[in-house]
C-alpha cells in the first residue's frame, strides 16, 4: 500500500480578501462615526493594504472594521500583518501586508514539532513554501493535523491534498 499524505500550506484567497476590503470600504463610507474623517482603505500593490484617515483613532477603528470583515470571510488574522499608524502630512496612514507561504525558518519549526511530538513513521518534507507530510497510516496523519492545529506557529496553516 502506498503512503498517504497531505500538504501544509499558508495561502489566502485573494478574492475573499478583496471582498472583505470592499465591504470594509463600503461600511467606512456609510458609518456615521467615520463621516468627515476622510477615512479610506485601499490596495497598494499586490500584497499591501493602506488605511488613511485624519486621526490615529479613526485609522485604528478602520483597521478593526477590516479585521472584522476578514474574520467573517474565514480568513485568519495571522495572514494579515498590520503596522502601526504613522503620521503622514495632514493625516495618518497605516500599512498592512498579506502573509502567504511558509518561510524556511517556520517550516523547520513545523517539521521539528512533527518529528518530536508526532507519531513515529511520519515524514515531513519541505517543498518550497509548503510542506508534504506522509505516513503509511492515515490515522497518524490525522494526529499530525490535530497536533499542528493545537500549536501556534504565527502563520495561518491550511491542510490540502489529503490522500
Amino acid at each position: 500500500m502506498a503512503d498517504s499524505s497531505f500538504d501544509v500550506v499558508s495561502k489566502i484567497d485573494r478574492q475573499e480578501v478583496d471582498n472583505a476590503l470592499n465591504q470594509a470600504a463600503k461600511e467606512l463610507s456609510q458609518r456615521y462615526d467615520f463621516r468627515g474623517t476622510h477615512t479610506k482603505i485601499d490596495w497598494s500593490g499586490d500584497e499591501t493594504i493602506v488605511i488613511t484617515s485624519d486621526t490615529e483613532e479613526r485609522t485604528e477603528a478602520a483597521l478593526e472594521v477590516f479585521k472584522e470583515k476578514l474574520i467573517r470571510r474565514d480568513i485568519s488574522l495571522k495572514a494579515f500583518d498590520a503596522g502601526e499608524p504613522a503620521s503622514s502630512g495632514k493625516g495618518y496612514r497605516l500599512s498592512g501586508t498579506l502573509v502567504q507561504g511558509i518561510d524556511s525558518e517556520k517550516a523547520k519549526k513545523i517539521t521539528k514539532a512533527i518529528r518530536d511530538e508526532g507519531p513515529k513513521g511520519v515524514k515531513a518534507l519541505i517543498q518550497g513554501d509548503e510542506l508534504r507530510v506522509s505516513s503509511k497510516k492515515r490515522d497518524d496523519l490525522q494526529e499530525v493535523i490535530s497536533l499542528l492545529k493545537g500549536k501556534d506557529f504565527e502563520i495561518a496553516l491550511q491542510f490540502v491534498n489529503y490522500r
